[in-house]
């Protein structure tokens, strides 16, 4: 084991929200592909209490226009709890309050779709020189148990290095992912030497692709200022992180959970599903439901 002595706390998480979800038109025209709901909440929401149960204690959205619907989700809701106190449902109040009582948000802006890299870039200020996770709002992981982001916590509390979540994936859909060269793997942990953005799967250096949880030292902000444009105009993360990993030691943690790409539309049916059977109030009439369906 590594030793760390006065390591800092993993207590701000950063939410990259400014896409416009392109995806799922026409239903983002005007609506944020946050926003939509899994069974009754939106996508978002359920990553912002993964990072709340994680130990997050603030999180700032980097959000862009259109996406003011994200900051209402989140903030009171005065004219709403009013009507839900006079007509006496308390349990629908609680519930509206408990989201804006969640923990401290954060709102900063990216004006110009500039890529990952950059969206992260724009939460420098904010986060001065602690450590820090980021989330990507359509990423679900249902786990049974330990949140996949404090399975990450808890390698970066192990190492005091920057942490990325990672999961085996088919050959034939690696050229979607960031993926990782590893210089060992010992359990769900590994120690990685390098990254490639999106290669052609006859030339992945493996079969481990990076997901949407990140723990990372603030030293990755040097290394994105210097990280050019690729021929999109974005600025890549995984090209930021190569650089960090050539310079700092860098782990992936093979989080023990469910994820769902909810960022495309099958992936999304099958959390909408999926999370509907696992409820109490839904779940048996539900599976009744789809066991009736003549397919």
């Amino acid at each position: 084991m590594i030793e760390v002595f006065d390591l800092a706390k993993v207590k701000k998480a950063i939410f990259p929200v400014a896409g416009m979800g392109t995806r799922f038109l026409p239903a983002t025209k005007a609506s944020p592909k946050e926003m939509l709901p899994i069974v009754d909440k939106p996508m978002i929401q359920y990553v912002v209490e993964e990072a709340i149960e994680s130990g997050i204690e603030e999180i700032i959205l980097v959000t862009g226009r259109g996406k003011n619907a994200i900051e209402d989700h989140f903030d009171n809701a005065f004219e709403l709890e009013t009507l839900l106190e006079q007509k006496g449902k308390t349990e629908e109040l609680e519930q509206v309050r408990s989201i804006s009582n969640m923990c401290d948000f954060w709102y900063i802006r990216q004006k110009e779709p500039l890529g990952l890299g950059h969206a992260i870039l724009r939460a420098k200020d904010l986060i001065k020189d602690e450590p820090f996770a980021v989330l990507l709002g359509d990423d679900i992981i249902y786990t049974d148990g330990k949140p996949a982001l404090k399975q990450l916590m808890d390698v970066y509390d192990e190492t005091g290095k920057s942490v990325v979540a990672l999961q085996h994936i088919p050959k034939e859909k690696i050229s979607g992912y960031g993926v990782v060269e590893t210089e060992w793997e010992k359990e769900n942990k590994s120690k990685i030497k390098s990254l490639v953005e999106k290669p052609p799967a006859d030339k992945a250096p493996s079969d481990l692709a990076v997901i949407g949880r990140y723990i990372l030292t603030p030293s990755i902000f040097e290394y994105l200022e210097k990280v050019e444009s690729d021929k999109t105009g974005e600025i890549q993360l995984t090209a930021g992180l190569n650089m960090l990993c050539a310079e700092e030691e860098m782990f992936g943690c093979c989080f023990d959970g469910i994820r769902y790409d909810a960022g495309n539309k099958l992936g999304f049916l099958k959390a909408t599903v999926e999370y509907a059977l696992r409820r109490e109030d839904l779940g048996n009439d539900f599976r009744d439901y789809l066991s009736s369906l003549k397919l």
